[in-house]
């Protein structure tokens, strides 16, 4: 498939996992990718990836919860592809895992500053971008805890809910003017930050919560995200679209 040919496309939080797994997708089916992250190491990595299997991406590092930051990386992709058409916001940290009375400020704040506002920051200068080009589709990378709680996770809940509304808000606003906007929901996903950071005991317990009995791929999100942004989802936008093997279906 080549039906992003001739697409300039940002992923944030491309470095690894999710995001690396959409970069990919999007490269292989024809569009020129905007690799960013923290980690300019990874992303670069990503993107030599891409360039060895015949696509084209170029990497950028990007803290996302700096507007400037974020103002840079749109005009690196107009500069570098000559406009903008595609973003995948998908850039987030986890946070504290504490309850509400003891959730330390510094952490609350950073999540909402990366996780929420990081999205905002990119938004508004993604859709300005996309204006000019006459249209664009955006995909805001929430999570099942968009729609549930988790307790210990309350920044972390909070910012994924709050990207939901934006979503919608935005969608409206832009739906008559060719920008569609939605986000997507991941459950537990396998990716080298949980495989890392959680033993195989914890791993098959996170396992279980899922009717399906497994953890989610990033291919499997990729998948969804990439149907959102293609031409295909053309009556699709301010929503939000699960890929969680059934857990919120409990």
């Amino acid at each position: 498939m080549n039906d992003f040919q001739n697409k300039v496309a940002i992923v944030t939080g491309a470095g690894s996992g999710i995001g690396a797994a959409i970069a990919r997708e999007l490269a292989e089916r024809g569009a020129v990718v905007i690799a960013a992250d923290l980690d300019l190491t990874a992303a670069q990595d990503v993107a030599s990836e891409i360039r060895g299997d015949g696509g084209r991406a170029h990497a950028i590092e990007v803290d996302v919860a700096d507007p400037a930051a974020a103002e840079r990386l749109v005009e690196f992709a107009v500069e570098t592809g000559g406009g903008l058409h595609l973003a995948v916001n998908n850039a987030g940290i986890g946070g504290p895992n504490e309850q509400v009375a003891d959730y330390p400020l510094d952490g609350w704040r950073k999540v909402i500053d990366v996780n929420l506002n990081g999205v905002f920051y990119g938004m508004k200068y993604q859709i300005a971008a996309m204006l000019k080009a006459g249209g664009g589709a955006i995909v805001n990378v929430s999570s099942i805890l968009g729609s549930v709680g988790w307790a210990g996770a309350s920044a972390y809940v909070t910012a994924k809910h709050g990207l939901i509304g934006l979503t919608k808000t935005a969608a409206i606003e832009y739906a008559q003017a060719g920008v569609r906007i939605n986000a997507v929901g991941p459950a537990f996903i396998d990716t080298p930050l949980l495989s890392k950071n959680l033993d195989e005991e914890t791993l098959g317990q996170l396992a279980g919560l899922h009717p399906v009995g497994r953890l989610g791929t990033s291919e499997e999100v990729s998948a969804l995200t990439c149907f959102l942004l293609s031409d295909r989802a053309g009556f699709i936008t301010g929503s939000y679209h699960l890929v969680d093997g059934g857990y919120t279906a409990r």
